[in-house]
């Protein structure tokens, strides 16, 4: 488990993380989110060593991370933001340095580069120098370097940073099957992202928790939540059919063509009410469905203070 308590971490006269206290769990991934500057990556940063507490403590698997750092880093696998590495090595050789700097010898090293190298799909560039590599390809060493030695937290910061589509899906599942046994913490903007592949999501602002859920919990904190989104094949007034209806939060005209979005009022479904008024008045419908929450809504609204109320 990684227990963080009371974290604060100040430069000079700016706080970038505020008395910041949550703790992670075994099997969990956690979505590490916020708008820029809000405090993420030096959370990361501190979590990991790099950087040292202003107050507070970091604990993981119950070794402080400035007490006993060497035996709280041995836990830790870190991916950080840009994936530093030595550009005038190859692939292969990055990663057998690696491995020896992880206390692997002889045999053993060929068995754990063979591995990582095989699950994050570097065999096409194993010869090639790092510097000779595409963005994507530099972000998949940098997360075979942060799953050598198996470790049991794996702290990421925009891991899939800079990968087409598929391999974007590819690293998603690697990251959930590692998840099994794990700890993983993904700092990352975006929002599919949470959906896809974390169990939990915690946004932060200006160094503070602002919510703190699985991505569901979040999504019904969306305005959104349980809307209903309509097509229409011709122009209606669907607003004067729904005015005074119990639930209706309002009906919201979309930028495509007679398309809308009939909110719901105090968190609860309308589709019934809503379906049935449909069928009564006969509206010309062509597509009728209902929304789940937004996370990028409920990320706005939370977020919105610090962003100038965008």
């Amino acid at each position: 488990m990684i227990e963080i308590s009371h974290l604060t971490k100040k430069f000079d006269q700016f706080t970038a993380v505020d008395d910041l206290s949550f703790n992670v769990a075994e099997g969990e991934v956690l979505g590490f989110l916020g708008p820029n500057g809000a405090g993420k990556s030096t959370t990361m940063k501190v979590i990991t060593g790099f950087l040292s507490p202003s107050a507070g403590s970091v604990t993981v698997d119950g070794f402080d991370i400035t007490q006993n750092s060497i035996e709280a880093k041995a836990l830790i696998g870190y991916l950080p933001e840009g994936a530093p590495s030595y550009g005038d090595m190859t692939t292969l050789e990055f990663l057998n340095f690696i491995a020896e700097i992880r206390g692997y010898r002889g045999e053993e090293i060929v068995a754990r580069v063979q591995h990582v190298i095989k699950e994050v799909e570097l065999e096409s560039v194993e010869q090639q120098t790092i510097e000779t590599l595409s963005k994507g390809f530099k972000r998949r060493v940098g997360l075979a370097q942060a799953i050598m030695h198996d470790p049991k937290v794996l702290i990421l910061d925009e891991p899939t940073d800079g990968l087409d589509p598929n391999q974007k899906h590819h690293v998603r599942e690697l990251i959930k099957n590692l998840a099994k046994d794990k700890i993983v913490v993904i700092s990352t903007h975006i929002l599919e992202e949470v959906t896809a592949v974390c169990t939990r999501a915690i946004i932060i602002d200006e160094g503070i928790i602002v919510a703190d859920g699985t991505p569901a919990e979040l999504e019904e904190k969306s305005m959104y939540h349980h809307a209903i989104s309509v097509r229409l094949t011709q122009d209606y007034d669907l607003a004067s059919d729904l005015q005074g209806v119990s639930g209706i939060g309002g009906v919201v005209k979309e930028n495509e063509e007679n398309s809308f979005t009939i909110l719901a009022s105090n968190n609860d479904s309308i589709f019934s009410k809503v379906s049935e008024i449909a069928q009564k008045k006969q509206w010309p419908v062509t597509e009728f469905h209902v929304n789940r929450g937004q996370l990028e809504d409920v990320f706005r609204s939370v977020t919105s203070q610090s962003q100038g109320g965008e």
